[in-house]
């Protein structure tokens, strides 16, 4: 099912803008609950791929069975993008799209994997915190590098990792979810750990890098976008 992005009412058009809104909607993250247990209920990955001479931007959202890693349901959503390019202010050109996907499934998305930053975000709100406190689900973000972030190399076993800091601050975590491959870089978006999340990523991620629901939802918005230039 493919809906249409409608950018909200009143959504930000500028970096000071945004960053107000950030600051206000990070206090509202919660931190303190443990998440879903992995492997229950459902999961949903959500990405987002952009053809920007078009201004066209397109966000999917798959949701798997958690236990089995079966494919459940899919959306997808295309508009106009939203907020210009501007690092550490993604979300602004993402949420839109992304919120709509996730409000055409027909079922509870469950626990939402982003592919990008929760608290391991130079603001300390990335995407999957943003989109986290806007819907109240679970959130967690697993990304493919570090972005400023320093950590120490984990283990070669699948499941080493070690801490992402900001200074003496744990953002989130390198984590191994295949032995001897490039770790993944899992932080905490709303209502999970950071343990929990790390869970979560290596049951998502049995025989790949990265983990089904990112390769899932990486592969439809792929497809999604070039079917809005046939």
């Amino acid at each position: 099912m493919t809906t249409t992005v409608r950018i909200p009412a009143g959504w930000p058009a500028t970096e000071e803008r945004a960053r107000a809104v950030q600051d206000e909607l990070r206090e509202r993250v919660v931190l303190d609950e443990p998440g879903p247990p992995p492997g229950t209920g459902r999961v949903t990955g959500v990405d987002v791929a952009y053809d920007d001479e078009r201004d066209v931007v397109v966000a999917a959202a798959v949701v798997l069975d958690a236990a089995t890693l079966d494919v459940v349901v899919e959306s997808t959503a295309v508009g106009r993008v939203s907020f210009p390019y501007v690092p550490g202010l993604l979300a602004f050109r993402e949420i839109p799209a992304v919120m709509a996907a996730l409000e055409a499934l027909p079922c509870a998305p469950g626990l939402v994997v982003c592919d990008g930053y929760g608290l391991a975000h130079p603001r300390r709100f990335g995407l999957a915190s943003h989109l986290g406190v806007l819907t109240g689900l679970p959130t967690i973000g697993v990304a493919k590098n570090p972005f400023t972030f320093a950590h120490e190399e984990p283990g070669a076993p699948r499941g080493s990792s070690s801490p992402l800091l900001a200074g003496e601050e744990e953002v989130g975590r390198a984590l191994r979810t295949q032995a001897g491959v490039k770790p993944v870089f899992v932080s905490v978006g709303h209502r999970v750990t950071l343990e929990n999340a790390c869970a979560h990523t290596l049951h998502l991620a049995p025989r790949f890098r990265l983990p089904e629901t990112t390769r899932h939802a990486d592969a439809l918005c792929r497809r999604a976008l070039k079917a809005t230039t046939a």
